[in-house]
């Protein structure tokens, strides 16, 4: 199973995620600036209790005595009204930036999920063959989510700590540079630790996201399969299963949690040292007179101040390594190459006659899968082309190619002789209505089921399109008719209902192609007869592809061909591919033979 993995480092990741950013670089100034404000209001407290000791002590010769005010009382009351700002600055500047990081948070993470979310859409289905739903799931939802909560506070966690190591700095030099540098002692320790924690964090969290990926893969497909788990009594054995790999992510977030827990504790001992030397050295240098009581009393909080916020670093990186492993996520799924571009402008030239063409095409999986190599088809306008042959011989891959799911690595398949990479994406699936064998229906109702080509159609086009599919008796029987929910992947319908209202979307979307592969293979005879007779109805007047194995339900196409190993072995009409008595007429006898019994597959 494919994953997506990166093995930039959490700057590089950071810079990335700034550079996709870009147009919320105004927001995100604003939220900076705000946080050093606060952060500036929140350190000035401090020294307004310095400059009130050095009051109390000096009074008249105190510093504020210096700016004009030389009474003690005015000083104090000065001092008082300062409080009262700086404390209302703080708090407004408070809720600025809160209110200016949170909202950032939540459209940059909204932004981001939408903006890969279209980007995976764009994406050619060899990348979701080989990805798993689970973990592009992960990355869109959880990641995002990581990604959100730092910046609800980690981001401003992070700008405030390096405000208070330069604000505090530069008032430690300012009243003593000998306290300032023993003060400043412990933090290259302490930046050290940091840089050490990242690097040893920063693969444990990638290794952590990856398990979360597979865990909600896990999830995702054991309940996408119930049916199938139950019927096999497998409860028991995929539980286990499960339990396996929440036990893996459980191990790999005990890897990084060991690393995080492992700093504070060394962190504190650091700080300890700048607070003991600031605190004994400067009381000394107070008791002798080198030091003013007030400029002590300022360093001696400010150490707290400076230092103590640095036992929050560890939490603070553990945020940032959490959310950079899911940034790399993210922003390497948007890097994702999209291998089918949509750059051509024109469309298909009106009215679209239906008539398609391979020529020479050839096309390999990446996985070294069944491809095809020199198809050459013609189908001309309002026939039926027919394609047979033995699993993994190539019919589906020819359908994909017509759709531009994938791009051909040689040769060209045209329709009414435009070459398909020539005319936009939405003109050539505009024109195409495609019935799957693994039908897909939306949660929601009947009726926007079969409206989801056409959600603008009216009551009657709908009930139209279901009387043509023989849908509509079934439909009126349902409790609530074509408001009838069908629950999540259809799973309220019965495997017929499902077929015939696949195949009333298609109609609805009236395409002038119309592609069937094998949507008759499982069904019963009763729904096969009936989708058989819509499909002779609406054969009329446009192109029908069709891929079958019961080669009674394709006896009246216009051609058919059968594909070996990626390539046309045998072409023709019914009759004539029986008179050729090759590999078509031998499977013809083979499923005669037996239609009484049971309907056997080609191959």
């Amino acid at each position: 199973m494919s994953s997506i993995i990166s093995t930039t480092s959490s700057f590089q990741a950071l810079g990335r995620l700034l550079r996709y950013a870009q147009g919320h670089r105004r927001h995100i100034i604003a939220a900076t600036v705000c946080s050093i404000i606060n952060k500036l209001f929140d350190i000035a407290p401090e020294i307004l209790i310095g400059v009130a000791i050095d009051v109390v002590v000096n009074q008249e010769d105190s510093f504020v005595a210096g700016l004009g005010f030389t009474s003690a009382k005015e000083q104090i009351l000065i001092l008082g009204v300062l409080t009262f700002f700086i404390w209302a600055g703080e708090s407004l500047f408070e809720y600025l930036y809160q209110v200016l990081w949170r909202n950032l948070a939540q459209r940059l993470q909204a932004d981001l999920r939408q903006d890969a979310y279209e980007h995976a859409q764009r994406l050619d289905m060899s990348f979701f063959e080989s990805h798993s739903s689970g973990q592009l799931v992960a990355t869109m939802n959880d990641d995002v989510n990581q990604l959100e909560r730092f910046l609800d506070g980690g981001a401003n966690a992070m700008v405030q700590l390096g405000v208070t190591v330069v604000a505090v700095g530069a008032v430690f030099f300012v009243l003593s540079p000998l306290i300032a540098l023993l003060a400043f002692t412990p933090i290259p320790l302490i930046i050290w630790g940091a840089f050490y924690f990242q690097r040893k964090a920063g693969p444990l969290y990638a290794e952590v996201r990856e398990r979360v990926g597979e865990l909600s893969s896990r999830l995702s497909n054991n309940l996408a399969g119930i049916a199938t788990i139950k019927s096999f009594t497998a409860e028991a054995r995929e539980a286990e299963r499960l339990r396996q790999a929440s036990e893996a992510y459980v191990t790999a977030n005990r890897r990084a949690i060991r690393i995080s827990s492992a700093f504070i504790p060394v962190i504190r001992m650091a700080i300890l040292t700048g607070f003991l030397a600031t605190f004994t050295v400067g009381g000394m240098m107070a008791l002798r007179g080198d030091l003013n009581v007030g400029a002590y009393g300022v360093l001696v909080f400010l150490t707290q101040r400076l230092l103590w916020p640095l036992t929050g670093l560890a939490q603070v990186i553990d945020l940032f390594e959490r959310a950079m492993a899911s940034t790399r996520r993210i922003l390497d799924l948007l890097a994702t190459p999209i291998r089918v571009r949509d750059d051509a402008g024109r469309v298909l030239a009106e009215p679209v006659r239906g008539a398609v063409a391979f020529e020479g095409v050839s096309f390999q999986y990446d996985e070294g899968g069944a491809g095809v190599g020199g198809i050459d088809l013609t189908v001309p306008a309002g026939h039926t082309l027919a394609l047979v042959g033995a699993t993994g011989s190539g019919k589906s891959t020819l359908i994909k190619l017509l759709l531009r799911f994938v791009e051909p690595a040689a040769g060209r398949v045209t329709v009414d002789d435009q070459a398909l990479h020539e005319v936009s994406l939405a003109s050539l699936r505009g024109a195409i209505g495609l019935v799957s064998q693994d039908v897909y229906l939306f949660e929601g109702s009947v009726r926007d089921n079969i409206a989801y080509g056409r959600p603008d159609a009216s009551e009657a086009e709908i009930v139209e399109a279901a009387r043509t599919a023989e849908a509509w008796d079934f439909i009126q029987a349902l409790p609530e008719g074509l408001d009838t929910a069908v629950g999540e992947r259809g799973v309220r319908m019965s495997g017929g209902q499902r077929q015939r209202l696949s195949l009333a979307r298609a109609l609805l979307k009236d395409p002038p192609i119309l592609v069937l592969d094998e949507a008759t293979s499982a069904v019963d005879n009763e729904t096969e007869a009936a989708i058989q007779r819509s499909l002779r109805r609406i054969g009329h007047g446009r192109t029908v592809i069709m891929i079958a194995h019961r080669l009674s339900t394709i006896v009246h196409a216009d051609e058919i061909a059968v594909i070996e190993a990626g390539r046309v072995a045998e072409r023709g009409t019914h009759a004539e591919l029986l008179a050729l008595d090759g590999r078509y007429a031998a499977q013809w006898r083979v499923q005669t033979g037996e239609l009484e019994l049971a309907e056997q597959p080609f191959g």
